[in-house]
C-alpha cells in the first residue's frame, strides 16, 4: 500500500486509523463544507472546475465517473459540460458528503471508496478527482482502478492544491490556507470541527507527495500522455490517457 503522505499523527495514531478518521470528520462537518469552499475561493471555484475539466478533454456526451465527489462540485461541473446530468457518477466514502450534495437532478451519487469503485470496467470516457488525492489510502490502488473504470482512449483529471515552489509563496499559502481559512471556517461554519477540516486541508497539502511522484504513479500504473498543467502556481491538473489498442496509433510524447 503506497499513501500519499506519510502518516499525520496530531490527528490520528497510525496510518491504519486514517480512512475511518478522514471519514468521519467529513461526515461531521459535510454541511459546512460548501459556505467555507466559497469563501476561500472567493466564488471562483465552478469557473475553474469547467475550464480545467475542458482543458483535460471533457467534452459533450461523454460519460464522467467523479472520484471523491463529495457535496458534488466537480461533478456538477462535468455535467454542464457533458451535457446531461445522466452522464455523471459521483463516488464518495462519506456518507455525510453525499447527503448534503447539491447536484443536478439525475446525477447519481454511490458509496465507494477510489480503491474500490462500485462501477463496470469501461464504464467511463472520463474519470475526474477535485482534491481528493490527498486523501485516498494508497495511492498505486486508486490509479489502478481509475484505469479499469475508463474505456479504452478514456481521460483522468486529477485536480489538486499543490505547494508553489517558492519559499516565501509557499509562506503565504500556509498564512492563506492553515490560518485565515480555519478562522473563516469558524466565523460560517455550523460544526465545531470545521475550522479543524480546514487545518487538515492544509497539512495534507504540506505533507502530499510532490508533483514528479503522482505524474510518476500515474505513469506506472499504465497511463499514457502524463502531463500536468499548473495554474497560478499552486493549482496542479495531473492529466493521462488510458491506452487504446484499437485505435492503431502510438502514444504522443509527454511533454
Amino acid at each position: 500500500m503506497r499513501a500519499p503522505h506519510p502518516p499525520l499523527k496530531d490527528y490520528y495514531a497510525k496510518a491504519a486509523d486514517r480512512g475511518n478518521w478522514v471519514r468521519e470528520l467529513f461526515d461531521r462537518t459535510a454541511g459546512d463544507y460548501d459556505r467555507i469552499e466559497r469563501a476561500m475561493a472567493f466564488g471562483t471555484g465552478p469557473w475553474y472546475r469547467v475550464r480545467a475539466l475542458r482543458r483535460a478533454g471533457l467534452a459533450r456526451g461523454q460519460r464522467v465517473i467523479d472520484v471523491g465527489a463529495g457535496t458534488g462540485l466537480t461533478a456538477s461541473a462535468a455535467a454542464r459540460i457533458v451535457g446531461d446530468p445522466l452522464l455523471v457518477v459521483g463516488v464518495d466514502p462519506s456518507a455525510g458528503m453525499i447527503a448534503c450534495a447539491k447536484v443536478p437532478a439525475g446525477l447519481r451519487l454511490y458509496s465507494g471508496h477510489a480503491e474500490a469503485i462500485p462501477l463496470a470496467a469501461a464504464s467511463a470516457d472520463f474519470l475526474s478527482m477535485g482534491y481528493a488525492l490527498r486523501h485516498v489510502d494508497d495511492l498505486a490502488g486508486a490509479l489502478q482502478e481509475f484505469l479499469r473504470v475508463l474505456a479504452p482512449g478514456g481521460r483522468v483529471c486529477l485536480l489538486e492544491i499543490t505547494l508553489p515552489s517558492g519559499r516565501r509563496a509557499r509562506a503565504v499559502l500556509r498564512g492563506y490556507l492553515r490560518g485565515v481559512v480555519p478562522l473563516l471556517a469558524r466565523l460560517l461554519g455550523r460544526h465545531r470541527d470545521s475550522p479543524a477540516l480546514m487545518r487538515y486541508y492544509w497539512d495534507t497539502i504540506a505533507a502530499c507527495a510532490p508533483p514528479d511522484a503522482i505524474l510518476g504513479a500515474l505513469r506506472e500504473a499504465g497511463f499514457e500522455q502524463v502531463r500536468r498543467h499548473v495554474e497560478l502556481g499552486i493549482f496542479s491538473e495531473y492529466c493521462g490517457r488510458k491506452a487504446d489498442p484499437a485505435s492503431g496509433r502510438a502514444a504522443a510524447p509527454t511533454p
